[in-house]
């Protein structure tokens, strides 16, 4: 609808009731829009300078920071920390040589543009110097999170639940940072024991699919997604975590046209093992 400012002068006309009406019907069908949450996305960090200022042997919420862009395959990472250090990022600097640079002293400004960083995160106990850091990246452009100061940050770290390929995030957008952990704790004691195998042989099961149906038009893309869902749909979490190299070949046989049910493609396989036996 046109602001008050933008309304037609005098009563609406009947084609103006109309589209009105279009518009009304229009909006039932979308989703509302409710702002105040945060763009979640899976961002991948291997070969991205990233600079994490801080980690000394206080400094656990370093140390976790650390690990996260450890588990993220992050390989260009710059640490800025005077000794001693925290004996776990101590730990990964000598198991991770290749993936971290350190410099065992305090932050410089120079350190935001040489390189610039693709993220900066600090993890340190003195505000002041937390808020100075912060702004210089703010002026670079650089995407930063300042530890527990949730209104310096442009991201947070949520409560993350790891299970192979599987990833979960819990945030609050720092309303309850413990209430996260309590949620995510719930959600990962509701998921099947298999879920990761189940996930990794998807992936598997995908790949394969790309390699006897590589086109990259529109149409071969949705055909492949199309399949995938149905396989995802129609088979449940145990059938997919149990699947054989071979039944994915099986089933991959149908390909577009049929998924073929767990039951069917166990039988399928049985008659095929029969049929070879009696050669």
């Amino acid at each position: 609808m046109p602001d008050d400012d933008d309304a037609p002068d005098g009563p609406p006309t009947a084609a103006s009731q109309n589209e009105e009406s279009k518009d009304d019907g229009n909006a039932e069908e979308y989703p509302p829009i409710t702002p105040g949450g945060s763009l979640m996305l899976a961002w991948q960090p291997r070969d991205r300078p990233i600079l994490l200022v801080g980690g000394g042997s206080r400094m656990q919420v370093a140390a976790s920071r650390l690990d996260h862009l450890l588990n993220a395959s992050a390989t260009a990472i710059t640490l800025i920390a005077p000794p001693p250090l925290h004996p776990l990022i101590a730990h990964r600097l000598a198991t991770h040589p290749a993936s971290i640079v350190h410099h065992p002293r305090l932050f410089l400004p120079s350190d935001l543009t040489d390189p610039p960083p693709s993220l900066l995160l600090t993890a340190i106990d003195d505000p002041a110097v937390s808020s100075t850091i912060q702004l210089l990246a703010r002026a670079a452009n650089i995407p930063t999170n300042v530890a527990d100061v949730p209104g310096l940050c442009d991201f947070y770290f949520g409560a993350i639940h790891r299970s192979g390929p599987l990833q979960i995030m819990v945030s609050t957008n720092g309303n309850g940072p413990r209430l996260a952990a309590t949620i995510r704790d719930r959600i990962a004691e509701s998921l099947p024991s298999n879920i990761a195998t189940a996930i990794a042989n998807v992936g598997i099961l995908r790949r394969k699919l790309r390699g006897i149906a590589p086109g990259n038009t529109g149409s071969d893309i949705s055909q492949r997604m199309a399949f995938m869902s149905r396989v995802c749909d129609e088979w449940s979490f145990e059938q997919l975590a149990g699947m054989t190299d071979g039944e994915m070949d099986l089933l991959l046989a149908g390909y577009p046209d049929a998924v073929t049910s767990y039951d069917d493609l166990r039988r399928a396989k049985v008659e095929l093992l029969l049929s070879d036996t009696s050669l």
